[in-house]
């Protein structure tokens, strides 16, 4: 499913007809070849004309409209290619035994002396615990969950 774009839809929605809307290259403005082809039909019904910088698009000519469904057709499929070869290269790098994401807020040590002050001390609360710490109390719930979980 495509991104909501505040920006994207305020822009399309001040459009009247005549305006031309203008981008600076089709793949920054539209997230899939069928977001592209609904926005120029939406253009279309509504008398706005589309402009493209980089590649001098003018949708106003069938072989403007042509090649701007090839374009947005390439652009999708390079995505795609793009997303393929991600999703290949993070499961490599995980056979090969390395952590894929974003590194955890909490070193080992932390969590240890969190579960440890926690069980020592009544009163201490897990919000406050997190406070502490600059993490949310989800999250000091979860590393130390994983501790307790952990061989």
């Amino acid at each position: 499913m495509a991104r909501i774009r505040p920006g994207f839809k305020l822009a399309t929605e001040m459009l009247c007809s005549g305006d031309t809307f203008v981008v600076w290259k089709m793949d920054r403005a539209f997230r899939s070849l069928r977001h592209a082809l609904d926005t120029l039909e939406e253009f279309e019904k509504r008398g706005i004309e589309f402009r493209s910088l980089t590649e001098q698009i003018d949708t106003t000519t069938p072989v403007g409209k042509l090649l701007y469904r090839i374009i947005n057709a390439l652009a999708e499929f390079e995505r795609d290619l793009n997303s393929e070869r991600t999703k290949a290269g993070m499961e490599a790098a995980r056979k090969r035994g390395k952590r894929v994401g974003r590194p955890h807020k909490l070193t080992a040590k932390q969590v240890a002396r969190a579960a440890e002050r926690l069980a020592a001390d009544p009163g201490l609360s897990l919000a406050g615990l997190a406070k502490e710490l600059k993490v949310s109390p989800r999250t000091l719930s979860r590393a130390i969950s994983a501790l307790h979980d952990a061989p």
